[in-house]
């Protein structure tokens, strides 16, 4: 029944190997893989995890360090956070080895399916963080760990066994080395997620069909509700036995209570279920895992699995997955000033060639937001939108290095319209999920932005248009409707009211631009007059944007540094003052004019602010700020980019130089807050080329400085573009002029044009500034 495939998988099949098998060996002259650090950010707060992925994998097969409990005695357990990608760089022990993880972010889920090998006594539970001893963890050390793009490798020192890992889009490959045992064990763990809790599972399932396959399922019920990932597991040797735990209460067992379920039993099912699998083996014997996944079914998981590994062989998979990130780096082609700012750049687009992630079988079957299975027809169907993040620069990115993916990514998103009860747009959704977690409808940001560069057009730019206006007048939802009634959100009725104010008029502009790039004259008017809404809170009398009561009244106890009960979220007054992107000007006249407003800028990198002012807000730490300007989280990304419509734009080449060596380190400690899904990272590769988008949709890049000694653009559509830094060095940070295709540029940005036609940019840099 499961080990037939269909037509349409066998070609499927075909076209993966295609892709993955031949046409990857071609030559290629420069290995940019070896630049890659998946380390970095895997200390304090960057959130990121070292393992195994191919871009946009649907598989993220990596070291989990510990578990953390969301609750400890009903109460959030702080420490859960700093596990929200599983791995935490100053541990010193492995749990195991689990499938799906988030990269970068400041909440969780996933953590599926862990995998870990042993040998010895079998142990069913993972012990006490210190104790490895305890339970199937293990010690490790980093002098014998290994990571780089789809290939990771760690000696577990306790049972000396040798774990590798590599991955497709779809299919998670282990290799482990045991030692001569005649008690080794692989131990499946469907108990073990990331922001875990102890009902988090709904349900799982696991069911044994021969001495080398096994299927099963787990439904969770955590950040995303109601989750259900389908699995196939596959061993390159037969299991010689096998058998259950099942750790969770069981008020009814029917009939099934007639079987020993728990040894050789082919199937469980439950809510805390851990299985083993037992072998003997022999010195530097090597078991071999293949762990496929589906968002629909078990016998989708196994089509997946012989489309993507149809053999045994680990170092051709390993290959593969790189040559295909090879692919993906060489996009852009970089020379830099050092080697650690080489291993910047380019694990900085590693990390944004991450997610969103891949969500469909290789038959283009998924599950929907409406719980049922559709086809993805004409396109790749993504997942993990953290759009509060990505629409600053990530998905801009994506419309000039990865256009078609970009496109999917809208179509995805309409499809999440479609299947949406509430008939909106994507605000943070992962697996067939909408968590709405953060604020705005940024989707429409997104949108608009492929809108008006002319990356979507016609029927689907309409379409996609619509979709945007339509979650824009979503009254219900997060204090729209005193928005749309009374021009901002009042505070007293909805929090964090100033931050959804000013995000709701900007994606409101946004919609504006895409409405009048399609000729929608009726939408622009309407649009174009919400986003003018930011000037609603703001306050002259003490000259930042201020939360307001529905009474028409500003709030008392104003206090412009704090973080918590301001009206602001995950920022202060301050920075979050400073949120018009598409409207500087009338920004910077409201407060004061080019030079007062430089002074405030100025004051904002050199200030002080006291540990107090963030202490209640996980997401901001000292690492990530510079001053009061927190770069560490994205309400402030654009903010050094400001200089550029006042009388000293030289200091937006000067801040931005120096938070690139301030804030990104080719460390595992290297970077300053969350990678949230690459938007940190599409931060550094914008900024380091030159160029950033301040305002998505207005078809405009503002100038920065360079990082960059040379750049190579492999566009997609055929066209090349190169950028040279010309007499760049740490010291010539400021820009004396710009030449575009030869001719000078007299204007502070440039166009989605001047980059996607190709051709030649031409920063010429000196050691000190000019007007």
């Amino acid at each position: 029944m499961i080990r037939n495939l269909t037509t349409n998988v066998l070609l499927a099949a075909f076209t993966v190997q295609l892709i993955f098998g031949t046409t990857l060996f071609a030559q290629q002259t420069e290995n940019y893989v070896k630049y890659v650090n998946p380390l970095i950010g895997t200390q304090k707060m960057g959130h990121t995890y070292p393992g195994a992925t191919v871009p946009f994998g649907s598989v993220q097969l990596s070291p989990d360090t510990d578990e953390q409990p969301y609750l400890i005695g009903g109460k959030y357990n702080r420490e859960t956070y700093r596990y929200c990608a599983g791995y935490q760089y100053d541990d010193k022990e492995i749990v195991g080895f689990s499938h799906t993880h988030f990269s970068g972010t400041g909440h969780s889920d996933l953590g599926d399916f862990l995998v870990m090998p042993t040998v010895g006594d079998l142990q069913m539970t993972p012990g006490e963080k210190g104790d490895p001893k305890s339970g199937f963890r293990s010690t490790f050390s980093h002098e014998n760990e290994t990571a780089e793009p789809d290939y990771y490798k760690v000696l577990l020192e306790d049972d000396n066994i040798w774990a590798e890992m590599t991955a497709t889009t779809r299919v998670g490959f282990h290799q482990y080395t045991f030692p001569r045992s005649e008690d080794a064990h692989i131990i499946l763990d469907l108990m073990h997620g990331i922001y875990n809790y102890d009902d988090k599972n709904v349900w799982t399932f696991v069911r044994v069909e021969n001495d080398h396959t096994v299927v099963g399922y787990r439904q969770t019920s955590g950040w995303a509700r109601t989750r259900t990932v389908f699995f196939a597991m596959e061993f390159s040797k037969p299991f010689r036995s096998y058998g259950f735990k099942n750790f969770g209460k069981e008020d009814y067992k029917g009939f099934w209570r007639k079987f020993d379920q728990t040894k050789n039993f082919p199937e469980m099912a439950g809510r805390q279920i851990r299985a083993h699998f037992d072998f003997a083996t022999g010195k530097d014997e090597k078991i071999k895992v293949k762990f496929a996944l589906s968002p629909v079914s078990t016998a989708g998981a196994l089509a997946n699995m012989r489309a993507e590994i149809p053999h045994w062989d680990f170092e051709r998979t390993k290959q593969e997955g790189q040559a295909a990130w090879n692919r993906e780096l060489g996009k852009i082609a970089v020379t830099m000033l050092d080697e650690g700012e080489t291993t910047n750049f380019y694990t900085a687009m590693y990390h944004a060639f991450i997610s969103p992630t891949v969500y469909m079988d290789v038959d283009g079957q998924y599950k929907g937001l409406d719980q049922n299975v559709h086809s993805a027809k004409g396109f790749t169907n993504y997942t993990t939108f953290s759009l509060w993040d990505t629409y600053r620069a990530l998905h801009p990115l994506f419309n000039i290095i990865q256009p078609k993916r970009n496109r999917d990514m809208v179509e995805s998103m309409l499809a999440h319209y479609d299947q949406s009860a509430e008939h909106m747009l994507p605000v943070w959704s992962h697996y067939a999920n909408e968590n709405w977690c953060m604020i705005g409808y940024h989707s429409a940001s997104v949108v608009a932005d492929a809108i008006v560069t002319g990356n979507i057009a016609g029927a689907e730019a309409n379409r996609a248009l619509d979709a945007a206006v339509q979650t824009a007048k979503t009254k219900y939802y997060d204090g729209l409707e005193y928005y749309m009634n009374l021009g901002y959100v009042p505070e007293d009725k909805n929090s964090s009211s100033v931050s959804k104010t000013l995000e709701y008029a900007y994606d409101d502009w946004a919609i504006a631009q895409a409405a009048k790039k399609l000729g929608r004259t009726s939408i622009y008017t309407e649009f174009i007059k919400r986003s003018e809404n930011w000037r609603n809170v703001y306050d002259p009398s003490v000259g930042y944007m201020r939360p307001k009561m529905s009474n028409g009244k500003f709030s008392a106890n104003f206090d412009p540094l704090k973080t918590e009960g301001q009206g602001f979220i995950e920022g202060n007054a301050w920075n979050y003052s400073l949120y018009v992107p598409h409207d500087p000007e009338e920004m910077i006249s409201l407060m004061g004019g080019k030079a007062a407003f430089t002074a405030h800028l100025d004051e904002l990198f050199t200030m002080r602010l006291p540990d107090s002012f963030f202490a209640e807000t996980e997401d901001i730490t000292r690492d990530g700020i510079i001053g009061g300007y927190v770069h560490g989280n994205e309400p402030s990304h654009h903010v050094a980019y400001l200089y550029d419509w006042t009388n000293q734009s030289w200091k937006t080449q000067e801040r931005v130089r120096m938070i690139l060596k301030n804030q990104y380190h080719p460390t595992p400690d290297g970077l300053g807050g969350n990678d949230d899904c690459g938007q940190m990272s599409a931060w550094y590769l914008f900024t380091a080329l030159g160029f950033y988008p301040v305002a998505p949709a207005s078809d405009r890049y503002m100038l920065g400085s360079p990082a960059i000694k040379t750049a190579v653009l492999t566009l997609e559509n055929g066209r090349k573009l190169t950028i040279e830094a010309r007499d760049q060095s740490d010291k010539n940070v400021y820009v004396k002029k710009v030449m575009v295709n030869g001719r000078e540029l007299n204007r502070d940005f440039l166009t989605y044009t001047d980059i996607t036609n190709g051709g030649k940019i031409v920063f010429e840099m000196s050691d000190s500034h000019s007007k």
